[in-house]
């Protein structure tokens, strides 16, 4: 299948818009107050926030003049343009529920655990409007079972809350979200291009090349933060690739380290927290006498070898882990996708 060049024009968009505007953000967000403590800092250090913000922006534009190509250069008119739009609607009713969740603030406890679940089950409505997604799903014993309505109805809102919730419990450190989004949303841009959905590949890598740009200011010393409008709208569009190309089993499997992360989470019955504790010597130790995140159990890995904890060295192990969960996904399911 050839590549068009042109292609690359959406990407450019997202990644430029969001390199211009983060340096003007910071300095609006730290002006009127939008700051938060770096809590893996040994001093006290205040950096700005909800950066998710503008990485939703670059990524809109991107995905709009992929739009304005696909219709204006390859005259497709209708072909695909419900699905993009209900992905869009999708995504920044995820990106204003997370902002609101931003400026309540996390310390105050942000918006309650069922009104956040019950503002982004309605986030999915656009996806359910359309039926998105194909009803038969393969399960163990039963073999293919057609859900019907209960699919639309059930089964989306379910993995949309799923996603969304999930991806935002394994956070905390500078350049962990942003770098998971990177690698779980190129991983599914590759799945989507070989099961015949290049056009959800494309949205994917704008989505992608908004967030290296982010990361540029986000990774250690941070000079601003993601926040949930950054987490929510990425965690929504995995679970939309899914849903609309119809890969949820392989995306459900690189997703075991946030399924981890969430059995490890109720542990503390969801409210202990990811951060580390930071010493004088810029290393991290742990913050509890137990484990209650997979950040904490890199801290621990860490700590037992002479390499000790810090920032960097736990965001790049998470990382690492993230990729060898996506590399085993791509060997069990090779056949599906080859």
């Amino acid at each position: 299948m050839a590549i068009d060049l042109r292609l690359a024009l959406p990407l450019a968009l997202s990644f430029i818009i969001v390199i211009l505007v983060i340096p003007i953000w910071i300095k609006k967000a730290k002006s009127i107050g939008l700051i938060w403590e770096d809590m893996n800092k040994f001093q006290k250090t205040y950096v700005a926030g909800s950066g998710g913000l503008i990485v939703l922006l670059g990524f809109v534009i991107g995905l709009l003049s992929y739009v304005a190509y696909r219709v204006f250069i390859l005259n497709e008119g209708n072909h695909f343009l419900v699905e993009i739009f209900a992905l869009l609607a999708v995504i920044l009713i995820l990106g204003g529920i997370g902002l609101i969740d931003d400026l309540l603030g996390w310390r105050r406890g942000g918006l309650k655990r069922v009104t956040r679940i019950l503002l982004v089950a309605f986030a999915s409505i656009p996806l359910v409007a359309i039926n998105a997604g194909r009803s038969v799903i393969a399960l163990p014993i039963f073999g293919n079972v057609d859900l019907g309505i209960l699919y639309p109805a059930l089964i989306i809102p379910i993995g949309i809350v799923g996603a969304v919730t999930t991806f935002n419990f394994l956070a905390g450190f500078n350049g962990q979200e942003a770098g998971q989004g990177i690698i779980i949303l190129t991983a599914l841009s590759i799945v989507a291009y070989l099961t015949g959905s290049p056009w959800l590949t494309v949205i994917a890598l704008c989505m992608v090349a908004a967030l290296c740009a982010f990361l540029f200011f986000n990774y250690s010393p941070a000079k601003i933060f993601p926040g949930d409008s950054l987490t929510y709208s990425v965690g929504g569009l995995i679970a939309i690739m899914a849903i609309i190309g119809n890969f949820e089993r392989i995306a459900v499997f690189f997703f075991i380290p946030y399924i981890i992360e969430t059995a490890l989470k109720s542990r503390g019955k969801l409210i202990k927290q990811s951060f580390g504790k930071p010493n004088s010597e810029g290393n991290l130790d742990l913050k509890y006498n137990k484990i209650y995140s997979l950040n904490h159990v890199a801290i621990f890995l860490l700590n037992k070898t002479k390499m000790k904890a810090n920032e960097e060295k736990v965001t790049l192990s998470i990382w690492l882990f993230q990729i060898l969960v996506i590399i085993l996904g791509f060997i069990i399911f090779n056949r599906s996708l080859f």
